[in-house]
């Protein structure tokens, strides 16, 4: 070895992706601006809110400053340990989804009744559960990598706990997350290895049974017909999707200006949560929907990068981890915006990282924070290794 080789100073990598925490970063930001302008008009009429024109703004800004606190305390956590306590998270989440179907202990809203009231505020466990089967289909697909070929000792036991977790689910009902969750399931086995040819029948199966779930149930039918023409009943059940449509229509290429939208005056229900989208449509137009889209779509790429990469140093869990994060910003943001633009039937699904809601955010940055964990350990090593 030469002598300038001994003293050229190495290269110390940095400590985790810092593109992917700026692009979280802008979008946790920017959902707060953006929740503030949408909410404003529905502060100031709710009586609940006291007429205050910022009470969603403060909401959210606690929410996130929650959020981030957990986030970092979630950063400091060894991903080994979150693999030990996967299963003990799973059951925790199972036991919520049931307290929230107790006469008296979950709070029904809207129809729904998806929340608890947990230290004076309310938790939705959905969204929690969300964060609570990467982790567990992630332990499940590592420990039955053995056997990712057969339908009865790999997939079904899997398939059994998950479709106890969507009864329960459905019984809130909370078709959207149990959608998302089937997707992270199913998504996890893939990435782990199970037969191509297994997957692709399964698909078929939950294909079917999706189409029979909405057959035999006539409100989801209804969104269904609401899809196919939504001005066929624009003062009913298509309220919600022609003012979301209205909104993008204003919104054209640079929009009406931060806020300026007339939508969110009372006329786009849910504006500022699982309508953001279309706010955003109209008041920063096709520019400002398409920098969410690049930053949201930035964030699921960096997570399976950064999954492949642990997989390449044979770190078989945080791979799948890290793409189970993936697929579930990425699932549950196509789902939000597909609802937004009328492809999809209108569901409760919020978007990722940026709408109101505490249990969301929490769940979303702590899902970040594990990311940014599987990428550091990742960097630990190859650092570790080229010395």
């Amino acid at each position: 070895m030469s002598y300038a080789s001994l003293s050229r100073p190495r290269v110390r990598m940095a400590p985790f992706d810092g593109s992917l925490l700026r692009a979280a970063v802008l979008l946790l930001a920017g959902g707060l601006v953006m929740v503030y302008s949408a909410s404003i008009a529905i502060a100031e009429a709710s009586r609940l809110a006291g007429h205050q024109p910022h009470y969603y703004l403060v909401r959210h800004a606690v929410f996130l400053g929650v959020a981030v606190i957990s986030g970092l305390v979630v950063f400091q956590v060894p991903v080994a340990l979150w693999q030990r306590a996967a299963p003990w998270l799973f059951l925790l989440g199972a036991v919520l989804l049931v307290a929230v179907l107790v006469p008296g202990v979950g709070r029904e809203v809207n129809g729904s009744q998806r929340w608890l009231r947990l230290l004076g505020a309310g938790v939705q466990p959905s969204e929690l559960v969300k964060l609570f089967a990467v982790l567990y289909a992630a332990d499940y697909t590592v420990r039955k990598a053995a056997f990712m070929g057969s339908f009865r000792k790999g997939f079904l036991p899997l398939f059994a706990v998950m479709m106890l977790i969507g009864t329960l689910l459905l019984m809130e009902p909370d078709f959207g997350a149990f959608v998302v969750i089937t997707t992270i399931a199913m998504g996890v086995l893939f990435l782990g290895g199970m037969n191509w040819r297994l997957f692709a029948a399964l698909v078929v199966l939950l294909v079917v049974g999706f189409v029979l779930l909405i057959w035999v149930s006539p409100y989801r039918m209804q969104r269904i017909a609401v899809l196919l023409d939504p001005w066929s009943d624009p003062f009913g059940a298509g309220y919600q999707l022609s003012h979301a449509l209205i909104a993008f229509g204003r919104g054209e290429w640079f929009g009406v200006g931060l806020g300026a939208s007339v939508e969110k005056l009372l006329y786009l229900p849910e504006a500022h949560t699982d309508f953001l989208l279309a706010v955003i449509g109209e008041e920063l137009g096709f520019a400002g929907v398409a920098v969410v889209l690049a930053l949201l779509g930035w964030v699921v790429a960096r997570a399976f990068a950064i999954g492949a990469q642990a997989a390449r140093l044979e770190r078989y869990y945080p791979a799948l981890v890290a793409q189970g994060v993936g697929l579930w910003i990425g699932t549950q943001a196509l789902i939000n915006i597909g609802v937004n633009l009328g492809v999809l039937p209108t569901k409760g699904i919020t978007l990722p990282l940026m709408s109101f809601g505490g249990s969301g955010l929490v769940a979303n940055v702590a899902a970040l924070a594990i990311l940014l964990r599987v990428d550091f350990e990742n960097r630990e090593l190859m650092q570790g290794r080229a010395r």
